[in-house]
């Protein structure tokens, strides 16, 4: 089964955040609702897919929960859309250097905020396609890089393509002859001590995630909670 898209709703009209929950939940959404920017950063915010900010709000605005959200390598990746009254160039002109995706104004049709919804989780998932993430660990794929916490961290052409490998397959125990053969060339002769030296490096160079990538005693490694 695939897994349903999880959205944030932050916006201080009850009852709006009840009608989009509402209508976004019967397309198949998961959907969470929070009515301020500062009860949304009570929330691990790392497990949604994408966000619907109210610009105005009290206490803290739309504008500067998308500044924290797009400041924190953990969450930079998440897609925003705005959603507000405020209608101005200026504003939109803002919320798009904070890095939105769109920027719907009030009052807005559901139709129309589904059909924004649905095209900019399309474009997101395109992106994710080059990409493998857990938490703070991001391989991208087509750039061939590996970040920690938004750091990057140097990896050998073996090791990427170990934690490429681990990674695209969350959970799979991988024997080290499996492991072997994907990684390594077929013309050279690698022993299974060779990819216990390197899934060591691997661990090391990969700091907090390290703990990830588990031993299963007789069979060989995988990478999970």
């Amino acid at each position: 089964m695939i897994p349903k898209k999880s959205i944030l709703v932050v916006d201080d009209e009850p009852d709006l955040c009840d009608i989009i929950r509402f209508n976004l939940e019967k397309e198949g959404y998961h959907v969470d609702s929070v009515f301020s920017a500062e009860d949304a950063l009570e929330k691990d915010l790392r497990g949604y897919d994408l966000m619907l900010l109210d610009v105005m709000m009290g206490g803290m605005s739309g504008f500067d929960l998308a500044d924290r959200i797009k400041g924190d390598s953990r969450t930079s990746d998440i897609p925003i859309i705005f959603l507000t009254a405020r209608d101005s160039e200026d504003d939109t002109v803002r919320g798009l250097e904070l890095g939105a995706d769109d920027y719907v104004p009030k009052p807005f049709s559901i139709r129309e905020l589904l059909a924004r919804i649905n095209a900019v989780l399309r474009r997101s998932s395109s992106i994710e396609d080059d990409k493998l993430v857990y938490e703070g660990l991001m391989l991208d794929k087509e750039r061939k890089t590996v970040s920690v916490d938004g750091e990057e961290v140097f990896l050998t052409r073996t090791e990427f393509d170990l934690l490429q490998l681990l990674l695209s397959e969350q959970g799979r125990v991988f024997s080290r002859s499996e492991l072997i053969a994907e990684v390594w060339p077929d013309d050279v002769l690698v022993l299974d001590r060779t990819v216990d030296v390197n899934i060591t490096r691997l661990r090391k160079k990969i700091g907090q995630y390290s703990s990830r990538i588990h031993t299963r005693s007789g069979f060989g490694y995988y990478f999970g909670k």
